[in-house]
């Protein structure tokens, strides 16, 4: 039966902040729209949102803008928690398609969701027990679903996040407030988990940010239009030596105004 197993993994630190995964949001919402719609009632899974149920909240009301059929579960292992979403509900109001419930990595839901956000939460694990994480999350997916795991700073100015199926890993996506961007090699520290210890001379994703902090050394005249437009010269310029994805959804001169930079996962996969 749903729910009646013992859930699989480790409480987080539960830290959250209204707005923390506002960027996250949009970016799914703009190119995974098609997989939100799959179905009658597709299912997406808020996996380990931590003390407060706002965030999974938010992603039910923006994802609900792409797809008014969605159903969005909250799933988190500590029951303080759950209890505290069930709260939230009874002190708002029901809203259609939107529920809390205990579990972990085992994804107790009555059917395969269509997209598993799971956020801030594989950065306790090691490496090769957040591969063991993918791997599990990946097959609970409904066909033609995502899974988009990743990390960001305590109010969402840094984040980098992977899109995996149940093939694998597809997309890595590097995004940022750009006014308060030093240079892009600053995003190293939201790596996920898989990538972080990756982060030296002769791995593809140390190689890729030397490159990305070289263009946007090269941009610098640019800063006269703004961040926005170092940020765009900059990606211009790497999409030279790297694969950088440069048409939608995914890519393009909008989505790289939004501090954004996505690429093939092959692209930092692990030698």
């Amino acid at each position: 039966m749903v729910g009646s197993q013992k859930p699989v993994g480790e409480v987080t630190r539960g830290t959250t902040n209204p707005n923390r995964l506002r960027r996250i949001d949009r970016w799914i919402a703009a190119t995974q729209a098609p997989a939100l719609r799959t179905g009658d009632r597709p299912l997406a899974v808020d996996l380990g949102y931590g003390a407060s149920p706002v965030t999974t909240y938010e992603l039910y009301t923006r994802l609900r803008a792409v797809s008014p059929r969605l159903e969005v579960v909250g799933i988190e292992i500590e029951p303080d928690r759950v209890a505290a979403g069930h709260a939230f509900l009874a002190r708002t109001g029901p809203h259609d398609g939107l529920s809390f419930r205990r579990g972990g990595f085992e994804v107790p839901v009555p059917r395969r969701p269509a997209l598993i956000r799971a956020f801030n939460v594989l950065r306790q694990y090691d490496e090769p027990a957040a591969w063991r994480a993918w791997e599990r999350l990946c097959a609970r997916l409904a066909p033609g679903g995502v899974l988009v795991e990743g990390t960001c700073d305590e109010i969402g100015r840094r984040a980098v996040w992977v899109t995996l199926t149940p093939d694998g890993p597809r997309t890595i996506t590097f995004a940022a407030q750009l006014p308060a961007l030093r240079r892009p090699s600053d995003l190293a520290e939201r790596l996920p988990k898989t990538l972080i210890h990756r982060n030296v001379p002769g791995e593809p994703v140390h190689d890729l940010l030397v490159a990305f902090d070289r263009c946007w050394a090269t941009a610098a005249p640019h800063s006269a239009f703004g961040p926005r437009a170092r940020w765009v010269e900059a990606v211009r310029l790497l999409a030279r030596t790297h694969p950088v994805l440069s048409h939608p959804p995914y890519g393009g001169r909008r989505r790289w105004r939004l501090g954004e930079l996505t690429l093939p996962w092959q692209a930092v996969a692990p030698r």
